[in-house]
């Protein structure tokens, strides 16, 4: 594992780490009357209104965090470049994300799934549980392309699993049999829940390189395509299109935020940029 990444990533997020998952571990206490040094964003408007005197909500922060990496390594997880396919960036993912919770005292624990749910490694905290993960995510041999993925099955595997409220890293390419939608939901509903969507370029824009075979990494099938067929790229496109709806709207309705990290990102740049969007929306 290349620690400088952590150290740089810690360095960037300024020590606040927490900025990552907000929404996790976060509950509300109480109220009481503003003070000159408190923070506007949590000031109470309704309250305020009832009282004739501005109110703020005080929150009580949970000093562990739980963590489960819920871990896609399907077939499909096999593409993209030779130097980074997609496994390979999740790899990356797991081991920064753990380290960096893990630095400040919090436990991770991962399901790892294939063709099935392959190993669940239990919660534990320290350097050595993070070598462990990233070992046995190097020890998993390539699932068979036999059958299709079926992420309801790890979910409810985690479901199963997952006792204490945790944040959990949903991490997957999410090409699945449909299905895993409501068990997302359902998930959502008992523990903080971020979707980590690994893709590669080829995937959304097919490039027009003439006739070639492709094969249905899922099922091990060989397809026959003229990419230099313009109707046939544009059907590719509109097909795109509609998986990109349908998986959007899935996570919308779950009520779940969606991390999504190409083949091609620089995986600091993609975490922190993430942080925004969550700090932003803090505000």
């Amino acid at each position: 594992m290349d620690w400088q990444v952590i150290r740089r990533l810690d360095g960037l997020l300024q020590g606040d780490y927490r900025s990552l998952f907000y929404g996790y571990g976060v509950d509300f206490a109480d109220l009481r009357e503003y003070q000159p040094e408190d923070d506007i964003r949590y000031i109470d408007w309704n309250v305020t209104a009832r009282m004739d005197a501005p109110y703020v909500r005080q929150y009580v922060e949970d000093r562990e965090i739980t963590a489960w990496f819920l871990l896609d390594l399907s077939p499909s997880m096999d593409f993209g470049p030779e130097q980074r396919l997609k496994r390979t960036a999740l790899v990356e993912f797991v081991a920064t994300v753990a380290r960096l919770l893990t630095r400040h005292g919090n436990r991770v624990g991962a399901i790892l799934y294939g063709s099935k749910v392959e190993r669940v490694i239990p919660a534990a905290g320290g350097r050595l549980q993070v070598l462990r993960i990233i070992n046995d995510l190097a020890r998993t041999a390539p699932a068979p392309s036999t059958s299709l993925t079926n992420l309801g099955a790890l979910l409810q595997a985690g479901l199963n699993t997952i006792k204490r409220r945790s944040l959990v890293f949903l991490v997957s390419d999410f090409f699945s049999v449909p299905g895993w939608e409501r068990p997302l939901s359902l998930f959502n509903r008992k523990h903080e829940v971020i979707a980590v969507r690994m893709w590669d370029p080829i995937e959304k824009e097919l490039p027009d390189v003439g006739s070639i075979i492709m094969q249905d990494a899922e099922t091990g099938e060989y397809l026959y395509v003229d990419t230099h067929d313009r109707n046939f790229r544009q059907r590719f496109a509109q097909t795109v299109q509609s998986r990109e709806s349908a998986l959007s709207e899935a996570f919308t309705h779950a009520g779940v935020d969606l991390l999504s990290l190409s083949t091609e990102e620089d995986l600091v740049r993609a975490l922190v940029r993430f942080a925004k969007v969550r700090q932003q929306r803090r505000s």
